[in-house]
């Protein structure tokens, strides 16, 4: 056992911990965007379509927010962008919590996406800053088992605060969020080195959004983000429709987490040794192959067994994903390439709330199955480029250290 610990968790820096806490306490507190589609339609009396508008639109403020949190944790640093964000954040789920009109709820959602958005670049460009290349997958794939660990008990308390109260359910998210302001500014030192990076690797944002190998990979991830999104839009409201509570979404979402808990430090064996693009295209596979099963689910069994299936590949793609983003960020523009990654997740955030609702009213069951496919067409792009893309990696990595070398 001391062996199994020491291979999954040791050898990572301090700091690299209390960015792991920070990460878990935020998301333990995440109730809101959680179930924020059937508050708008249970408690603001909002149409199914009309729910994933507003919902769509906390995805919208987010893609300027993930840029906008590149390009800061470049500028700014990596601590200031996490403490300002995260302040901006509470200020405004505070505000949600009191908020009664739609338009105004509306607004604020956008806001609230944009700042949402702002840390996650700050966070992993850190990560990526003080965790040594050969320990970062190890590193990844903790953080994923953090963010899940947390998804488990936000998923459980989230359907028993709705149904108490939506207004402690909104002030206790705003609570989490400043204690992770706190966290970040007792415990985590700017990692940023200023001016480390090679003077080949500058050129902004620009660069980025330029970088075609890179872009593949982007456009791959956010296939991947767009089904992991369905959980938390569409799939309450198929719940909701087959006469099931809250409580039972929130116990499906706490199934998947809690199986990630269990499982995903056992992950690392499985995967060491093998090809990523291999892992990502099995993992893509049974993404899909999970939400397709919800074109036949109509009972909570169904529900779990479904959720159980894309959990494994969930499980599976994280630390390959977050290893081959990494791989490719250069360290001077680490910030902006983090931007771009995570730029994805509030694509998704948007796109699958906005689509998935008006597919959801007009197509009913065969939604899961255009999602189902989108799966495997994810699968099959890992499949077809994921060669390259390694090989590009390593040419990378190898000029990189020669270039290192000559400066030193």
């Amino acid at each position: 056992m001391r062996g199994w610990l020491r291979n999954t968790a040791g050898g990572l820096p301090g700091t690299y911990w209390y960015l792991w806490s920070g990460m878990l306490i935020n998301r333990v507190g995440a109730f809101a965007m959680l179930i924020m589609s059937v508050y708008l339609t249970d408690e603001r009396g909002a149409s199914a379509s009309l729910a994933g508008l507003v919902v769509g639109g906390y995805g919208l403020g987010g893609i300027a927010g993930t840029l906008l949190g590149g390009v800061l944790a470049d500028h700014w640093g990596r601590r200031a962008t996490l403490l300002w964000s995260h302040t901006a954040a509470a200020a405004l789920m505070a505000a949600l919590a009191f908020a009664h009109h739609l338009p105004l709820i509306a607004v604020l959602t956008v806001a609230l996406g944009l700042v949402h958005s702002m840390p996650m670049p700050a966070f992993v460009a850190a990560i990526v800053d003080v965790v040594p290349a050969n320990r970062r997958s190890r590193a990844f794939n903790l953080q994923f088992w953090s963010f899940n660990l947390g998804m488990a008990a936000a998923g459980l308390l989230a359907g028993l605060l709705a149904q108490v109260s939506y207004l402690a359910l909104f002030l206790a998210d705003a609570g989490a969020t400043v204690i992770t302001a706190v966290v970040i500014a007792w415990k985590v030192p700017e990692t940023f080195r200023r001016g480390g990076g090679l003077a080949q690797n500058r050129g902004g944002l620009i660069t980025a959004l330029t970088d075609r190998t890179y872009l593949v990979f982007v456009g791959l991830t956010f296939l991947l983000a767009a089904l992991s999104t369905q959980t938390s839009t569409i799939m309450p409201l198929a719940m909701r429709a087959d006469g099931l509570s809250p409580a039972a979404y929130g116990t499906v979402v706490a199934i998947s987490a809690a199986l990630i808990v269990v499982g995903q430090l056992f992950v690392p064996p499985l995967i060491d040794g093998r090809r990523k693009h291999t892992v990502l295209a099995t993992a893509l596979g049974l993404i899909g192959i999970g939400f397709g099963a919800l074109a036949f689910a109509d009972h909570l069994a169904v529900y779990l067994l479904a959720a159980i299936i894309w959990t494994v590949g969930s499980m599976l793609a994280a630390p390959p994903n977050a290893e081959v983003n990494a791989e490719l960020s250069p360290e001077e523009l680490r910030g902006r390439y983090q931007s771009v990654f995570n730029l994805t997740f509030p694509a998704a955030a948007f796109l699958t709330p906005a689509l998935g609702g008006l597919s959801l009213d007009h197509l009913g069951s065969w939604h899961w199955i255009i999602v189902g496919s989108i799966g495997l067409v994810a699968a099959a792009g890992h499949l077809l480029t994921g060669p390259a893309r390694d090989r590009e990696a390593a040419r990378r990595a190898l000029v990189t250290r020669q270039l290192e070398r000559i400066a030193g």
